[in-house]
């Protein structure tokens, strides 16, 4: 280090910075007026002066690093979604024990966001039944089976079919067999079931003096990443304590997903810490919008949510959000603008694939 920075000392190389200097009370800022390098695509280069020539370019940023290969298969490239533009409703809703008035009052929310103009609608985690190991087997239905056996996702496809929207059916417990899941539907505007996602990481944390919860010990994890192309566009879907995990978003960027749809139950503990910070992390890593719905705080239920679903965008900068109480957020999504923030920061070809690579197990195995 200390030879390269003695030879840039010792070189005839001029170096002009251009610099502004803003006097706050609260702050001292540097600001260069103009860049002291301007990358092409793959190839960054600063001057060195040779003995014959006043040109300059020695590399710094190399295809040799081979940005593709950080990605195992290589990251799809973006799909031009259905409609550029269309407006998202959150659907904040309290759970009570009643499970008809909890599918009866989701619908009502679906209806009232749809009325505003949201063509893509997104419920909470666990939004028919009390948040517990004790109500997941009590509330679970058979999804499969539908009809009867799941009055739930039966109302998610009737609303969605008769308001022609898009449903990202936030979770209910899932009974298949002998075992139990937490479960993600979503139905196309058509009412079919476009795609179904068990969480895959099950919430087992133990915070002394603060939350203890174990889901693992009534409900299974999946073991299938879910994105799903519909008519607003090409959506992931994690669950919850699914957000922690930024491989599964990394997976889904490759996958081309223009959204990530995370319904989650944050609890008074995590969620003042980093409900926010995990959402806008997976936005600005990943470039794309990530939207969140929990379930409306409860002070006497036995498992307190957070609350403040939210919307962020691919600059990782919130453009909704909600308090505690029951609310419908309406926001406008612009995928027009995924591609201008990947324009700016062109992290795609940025990336080392020399160094590090993510492996999508389940795209490489179907290959």
């Amino acid at each position: 280090m200390k030879s390269a920075v003695s030879s840039l000392v010792s070189s005839k190389v001029p170096l002009h910075f251009n610099l502004k200097f803003n006097h706050s009370p609260l702050s001292r800022s540097i600001f260069l007026s103009k860049p002291i390098f301007k990358p092409p695509s793959l190839i960054r280069t600063y001057t060195s002066k040779t003995s014959n020539s006043n040109n300059y370019s020695v590399p710094i940023m190399a295809a040799s690093f081979k940005p593709e290969q950080a990605r195992a298969p290589p990251a799809l490239p973006l799909p031009t979604p259905p409609v550029t533009k269309f407006k998202i409703g959150l659907c904040q809703l309290s759970v009570t024990a009643d499970k008809d008035r909890n599918i009866a009052h989701a619908r009502k929310a679906i209806e009232e966001a749809a009325e505003k103009g949201a063509k893509l609608v997104v419920l909470p985690e666990i939004w028919n039944s009390p948040y517990s190991n004790d109500s997941f087997p009590v509330y679970a239905e058979d999804i499969d089976a539908g009809g009867d056996a799941s009055p739930s996702t039966a109302m998610l496809s009737e609303v969605s079919r008769l308001l022609k929207i898009t449903i990202v059916g936030g979770s209910i417990p899932e009974r298949c067999g002998d075992r139990l899941y937490n479960t993600c539907c979503i139905f196309g505007t058509d009412g079919k079931l476009k795609a179904k996602h068990r969480k895959i990481h099950l919430f087992d944390i133990d915070i002394p003096g603060k939350i203890t919860f174990i889901e693992s010990k009534t409900l299974t994890a999946g073991e299938t990443p879910t994105i799903v192309d519909t008519d607003v566009g090409r959506i992931g879907i994690g669950i919850c304590y699914d957000i922690r995990f930024q491989e599964l978003a990394m997976i889904y960027g490759a996958r081309g997903a223009h959204l990530i749809c995370y319904p989650g139950a944050f609890n008074m503990t995590t969620g003042p810490l980093h409900w926010e910070l995990l959402q806008r992390a997976r936005a600005a890593d990943n470039q794309l919008y990530v939207a969140t719905c929990s379930p409306a705080r409860d002070e006497g239920a036995g498992y307190v949510a957070w609350g403040h679903s939210t919307l962020v965008g691919p600059f990782g900068e919130v453009l909704a959000t909600t308090e505690h109480a029951e609310d419908i957020i309406i926001a406008e999504i612009d995928y027009s603008v995924i591609e201008l923030r990947r324009t700016s920061l062109p992290l795609l070809k940025q990336r080392r694939g020399d160094l590090y690579q993510l492996v999508d197990i389940q795209r490489l195995n179907s290959q």
